[in-house]
């Protein structure tokens, strides 16, 4: 059975590509097959007149992959916005077929894949497609990235119930300190509550800079 791991965020900007990249590497240093995708990316450069997927790059380039731009990122687009409302901005439109048959042919090729999301897992590619039901039809375990200060609690779980809800596996938790090593009352008690009430273990609590993803690479492989 393939093995592999998708990560959502508990919001945008929490740092999911940063732990990706992280894993991606950690793993493919140890020798792991890799592989990576980034299904739809927002937000992207305009260099030479094409769209620049700068997440998608840094997963290929943690991973030390050489596979199509078009499968490890099929939906690329240049406004920062959710993928159906960047898609309805720029005249295009998501077709989840597409994206699927990019991840078979990228499944086939690694022993481990790692997909990650936009934003949260309710984010939408479609009216009726969230990356909710992406992550369900993949089949792949979730790892949720947080924020470890005021409000992550709350983001947290809801982010767990919904998963719960759809009865998609969960891998666990990084806490990740992105924006930097502030440990106020908020930063020291919320990952201990979150695992307390969700029953969710806390995998990984990353340091704001570190690229130490090594135990989390093992506990995921």
């Amino acid at each position: 059975m393939l093995k592999g791991v998708f990560i959502t965020g508990t919001d945008t900007g929490v740092g999911k590509t940063y732990v990706a990249t992280g894993i991606a590497s950690a793993l493919s240093s140890r020798g792991v097959d890799v592989g990576v995708m980034k299904p739809a990316e927002t937000g992207c450069r305009v260099r030479a007149g094409k769209l620049v997927p700068s997440d998608a790059l840094s997963l290929m380039k943690a991973a030390n992959v050489h596979d199509a731009l078009s499968n490890v990122n099929p939906y690329r687009f240049r406004n920062p916005l959710a993928p159906l409302a960047a898609a309805e901005l720029e005249g295009k439109k998501i077709i989840e077929e597409k994206i699927l048959s990019a991840w078979y042919t990228l499944s086939r090729r690694h022993e481990f894949m790692i997909v990650e999301g936009a934003g949260g897992i309710m984010v939408p590619l479609t009216e009726k497609y969230l990356y909710l039901d992406l992550a369900a039809a993949l089949g792949l375990p979730v790892l949720i990235v947080a924020r470890p200060g005021l409000g992550t609690i709350n983001h947290t779980l809801l982010t767990i119930s919904v998963l719960q809800e759809k009865d998609i596996a969960l891998s666990g938790i990084v806490v990740n300190y992105a924006g930097s090593n502030k440990t106020g009352p908020a930063e020291k008690t919320s990952p201990a509550v979150i695992e307390r009430i969700s029953g969710v273990k806390i995998v990984g609590m990353v340091q704001h800079g570190s690229r130490e993803f090594g135990s989390i690479a093992s506990y995921l492989a």
